[in-house]
Formats: C-alpha cells, sequence, structure tokens
C-alpha cells in the first residue's frame, strides 16, 4: 500500500515458534494429498492385508473357531519372524507405490514456478523448506508401514501374553527401524527427483525406473564382476537385510547388517547432495 496513507501497521499477532515453522510447509502441502483419487484408493488399499492379518490373529486365538476347525492354537497363523517379513514387505510396496505419485508434488512445482525465493526470504532456512516437505510424504507412509506393523505386533502380545511380546522384543525394533529407515530412502530419493526433474509425470516415472532398475542393475553387476557387492546397490534389498536381521529369517544374500547401514547412509547422503545443489534462493541460467 502506498506510504503516505499511513495506514500501515507491524503485524502484533502471535508469532509461530522458531523450531516448528517448517511444519507450515508440512501443513499445507498435506491438504493436497488427498485431493486425488488414486492416492486416496491407494492408501485404502494399503490397509487391505493389515485387517486380513489382524482378523487371522483373532482367529488363532478363537477357541470357537478353532474347535469348529478342529485346529490348534496358533495353525491358521504361524506368528514369527517370517510373518511379519512378509507384513513389512507387503507394505513396504505400497509405500513405495504412494511415494511415486505424492514426491513429485513435493519440489517440481516450487521450481517450475520460480517460487523458492518466496520462501526463502522469509526466515525459513533450506534445510527447513526440504525438512518440510519431507514430513508430508514421512507422516503419510508412517500409517502405512509402522504404524500397522506395531499395531499388529501389539495385538498378538496381548493375545499371546506379556511374555510372547518380550521374547519377541526385536520383532517390534525391526518394524519400527527397518520403516524409519525404508522411509527416509524413499523420501529423499523422491525430494531429489522432485528437484531435479520439474514435470511431475516424468518425475514420478523416473522414480519407479530408479527403484525398478537398482534391483536389476545390482544384479549385473554381481553377475559381470563376480561379485557380492552389487547388492549395496539396491535399496530394497538393503532394508530386507535389515528386516531379515532383526526378524531372525536367514535371506540369500552375504551382505553384511553393518554394509546395509553403510549403503543406506551413502545413498541418503547422495541425495542430500543433490537436493543441497538444487534448493537455492536463485538459479544461475546459462
Amino acid at each position: 500500500m502506498a506510504v503516505h496513507k499511513r495506514s500501515y501497521r507491524a503485524y502484533e499477532g502471535a508469532l509461530t515458534p522458531r523450531w516448528s515453522r517448517f511444519l507450515i510447509l508440512t501443513r499445507y502441502a498435506a491438504k493436497g494429498v488427498f485431493q486425488s483419487r488414486i492416492i486416496t484408493g491407494l492408501f485404502v488399499i494399503s490397509f487391505f492385508y493389515p485387517l486380513l492379518m489382524i482378523a487371522g490373529l483373532y482367529l488363532n486365538h478363537n477357541t470357537q473357531v478353532l474347535s469348529m476347525l478342529k485346529l490348534a492354537s496358533d495353525q491358521i497363523l504361524v506368528i514369527n519372524g517370517t510373518f511379519f517379513l512378509v507384513l513389512m514387505t507387503v507394505q513396504a510396496a505400497f509405500a513405495f507405490l504412494m511415494t511415486a505419485f505424492i514426491g513429485p508434488n513435493m519440489i517440481a512445482p516450487d521450481l517450475a514456478n520460480n517460487a523458492l525465493p518466496l520462501y526463502f526470504c522469509r526466515p525459513l532456512s533450506r534445510t527447513e523448506y526440504v525438512t518440510g516437505r519431507a514430513c508430508v510424504i514421512f507422516f503419510v507412509l508412517s500409517f502405512i508401514t509402522w504404524i500397522p506393523g506395531l499395531l499388529i505386533f501389539a495385538i498378538e502380545g496381548t493375545l499371546s501374553g506379556p511374555a510372547w511380546a518380550w521374547d519377541h522384543r526385536n520383532f517390534a525394533f525391526g518394524i519400527f527401524i527397518g520403516s524409519v529407515l525404508w522411509l527416509l530412502l524413499l523420501t529423499l530419493i523422491a525430494l531429489a527427483i522432485s528437484a531435479w526433474v520439474r514435470w511431475k509425470l516424468i518425475a514420478g516415472a523416473l522414480l519407479l525406473a530408479v527403484m525398478f532398475a537398482s534391483s536389476g542393475f545390482a544384479t549385473a553387476v554381481n553377475e559381470i564382476l563376480r561379485v557380492k557387492a552389487g547388492f549395496y546397490l539396491d535399496p530394497a534389498n538393503l532394508i530386507a537385510a535389515i528386516w531379515a536381521r532383526f526378524f531372525d529369517v536367514p535371506i540369500h544374500t552375504e551382505m553384511s547388517i553393518t554394509g546395509a547401514y553403510a549403503g543406506i547412509a551413502v545413498i541418503c547422503g547422495f541425495c542430500v547432495l543433490l537436493l543441497s545443489r538444487k534448493i537455492r534462493a536463485f538459479e544461475v541460467v546459462k
């Protein structure tokens, strides 16, 4: 407004705390996630398998149903490491598909419309901007992965007793730690691709290609070079190795658990590097 009117007044309302300002981006970005029917439908479908497993747990401990079927307890479902490995693998696949639709919408529109200077002219750092965008993906995928996984573990612990829950506490740790690492991988890879590819459709397709091609590329490296190091190039294989260790399930790979953590750290670090090169308040056009 014109200064000569002298009607300008400074903002006197409550200020957002400095530590939580990045959540403003998360709040507004999250509103547009479920406007897509595809994302909403996929999100709903992702709960079918956990609900089926919960029903199986109930039948596993229902004496009337077991007597009608002439079965002993735990014969409908065998609750062991393999059970939780299959559960988390299925949910991880749904999380990956959700990321392919959500991820490209996080950064690509801001870059395509040159909106980053509008963000960074405010008290918002590059780290807070990326964190605010990442939280959208992380929060949504949490309802698909570790939250239903821990819920199923808690239900089985309630039905089987505290002794079972204590003896199998590594399952709970594996569900949470493995899921968090998987979501971290998906989030950073999706944001890096969204930052470097401004077209949302191409970014989503590229994310699918990267995840699927990494498995084939890792196999090719192992076959051509006669080594086992190719497994460290496949994010899904890295997470599978970590889950297998927590769930005490043998896997057909010579990957060490330390190497799996190191591989995840390298991939995440590379994605952070890509983001730091692209997320800036200005762009140099040559």
